[in-house]
């Protein structure tokens, strides 16, 4: 009996003093599952494709996510959004892995280039880089040589130690480039190179390399499995959406939808109070943000200011008018708002004001500024000066003393001159915002409150003229 529970006695002290020891392994051994994004290049390579790629890299920035993985099947496509997704992929720190589902031809051979790893499924093949036009036609020789020239280079700034990677996309661009390892002929003058999956794991040289492919996997999860282990991930996968897909357009018209937002917001602070051009104005510049949102420019913070510089702008023009600081301050608030919106800003990486960084934002906000402008002033030469445009022609003299105020219900001869009416009552014919209309002895006129807003029926007195119309005081 002593002896059984020595044994007991032993075993339980060894259980005791293993127990943490093996916990401690086990801890160890445990990793914290890798996070995985998954961006589908599904398509011809266009706008949207950009959009969700640079979206998707930035939030995947913002949340530390360890590899993105490129589901590409592509025939093709722009080769100017091909640099700007090769350019994007360049900002992730973490791994970018291509698995080709089926095709990666032309402009996508040149993305799956710039991502550190390329898989295969069974069936899937890389190839046909040769720059053509868009309509598919056969660039002019001379330049054909150029992008080619040009392709190669950037090919080989892409796929510097990584094998033969550059040789092999560099003859998928030339046809008269002859791709060599040792004494075997991987591709003739002549002819455009193009891999299965089969060809491009193919080991080549000493010591041992795969031509291209890091591998083949049968499906996604495969993938994942031999990139981070059985179950050792968490992965997440974009989809285009429409959002995209009308982004495209709406970056496209920036110029005009600014122009026309802008155009509204002007003759909304020309007439009195605020009504369908405000709105208008409001939504148009607002389709503005969506849309750079949405293409990954930018995030909700230049709206913010956008709404600071127009509160700032309704309190020049409710509160203190004719003091022009708040207005200018909100102008610049507003204005600068909109080339924020438009930048290609990066988590992580400081705000680059450089000439490259800020041309197109500067000229999109400059065109649809001086559109605006000039469209505003023809409207004022052209439109008639009765009716609701009147509102925004305001009369003075030549001589430039303040001429007769125009009297909105009648013509009549005998309408007053604007300083024969300082000092007169009436009252508040609309909400004075601080413009509107007021009314004195029967006859309605264009006026604006010194200082703050009046309710409709607000007794007024007229303490002063401007071109604008008269300037008037609540007695309320």
């Amino acid at each position: 009996m002593t002896r059984f529970l020595s044994g007991i006695l032993a075993a339980a002290l060894a259980l005791l003093f293993a127990g943490p020891s093996h916990a401690a392994e086990t801890a160890v051994e445990k990793k914290t599952p890798a996070k995985v994004v998954i961006i589908p290049i599904r398509s011809e390579i266009a706008k949207p494709v950009l959009y969700v790629l640079r979206r998707g890299l930035k939030e995947a920035i913002e949340q530390k996510v360890d590899t993105i993985v490129l589901d590409m099947e592509t025939p093709g496509g722009a080769l100017d959004v091909t640099f700007e997704m090769l350019k994007a992929l360049e900002k992730f720190p973490g791994k970018t892995v291509t698995y080709i589902n089926r095709e990666a031809i032309s402009a996508g051979a040149l993305i799956s280039a710039g991502t550190d790893e390329i898989y295969f499924e069974p069936g899937g093949i890389i190839g046909a880089a040769a720059p053509v036009m868009a309509t598919g036609g056969e660039i002019d020789e001379t330049m054909r040589g150029k992008i080619v020239s040009y392709l190669k280079a950037r090919v080989r700034s892409i796929s510097e130690g990584k094998g033969y990677r550059g040789q092999v996309i560099s003859a998928m661009i030339d046809m008269d480039y002859e791709f060599k390892i040792g004494d075997e002929i991987i591709k003739p003058k002549g002819e455009l190179l193009s891999l299965t999956a089969q060809e491009a794991v193919k080991l080549y040289g000493d010591p041992a390399q795969p031509l291209l492919g890091a591998g083949i996997a049968a499906n996604m999860d495969e993938l994942l499995d031999k990139l981070h282990g059985k179950g050792n991930y968490s992965s997440v996968r974009l989809e285009v959406t429409w959002s995209e897909e009308l982004a495209q357009y709406l970056t496209a018209l920036t110029p005009l939808l600014l122009a026309a937002g802008l155009l509204c917001l002007f003759i909304e602070f020309k007439t009195p109070g605020f009504g369908i051009f405000g709105i208008t104005g409001i939504l148009l510049l607002a389709v503005v943000f969506f849309g750079h949102n949405v293409a990954g420019l930018s995030g909700h913070e230049p709206l913010l200011f956008f709404l600071l510089g127009v509160t700032v702008v309704a309190i020049e023009i409710f509160f203190f008018p004719g003091t022009m600081v708040p207005a200018l301050t909100g102008i610049a608030l507003m204005l600068g708002s909109l080339v924020w919106a438009m930048l290609d800003l990066w988590p992580g990486e400081p705000i680059s004001f450089s000439g490259d960084v800020l041309l197109r934002p500067l000229a999109n906000v400059m065109a649809g500024v001086v559109i605006a402008i000039v469209i505003f002033l023809a409207m004022l030469k052209a439109l008639p000066k009765g009716g609701p445009w009147g509102k925004m022609v305001l009369e003075s003299s030549v001589a430039g003393e303040p001429g007769p105020i125009r009297e909105l219900n009648a013509t009549t001869s005998n309408a007053p001159r604007g300083n024969e009416l300082i000092g007169k009552s009436g009252i508040a014919a609309t909400a004075l915002f601080p413009s509107g209309q007021v009314e004195i002895f029967g006859r309605r006129y264009e006026a604006k409150l010194a200082i703050g807003f009046a309710e409709a029926g607000t007794p007024i007195t007229v303490t002063g003229v401007s071109e604008f119309g008269l300037i008037v005081e609540s007695l309320s």
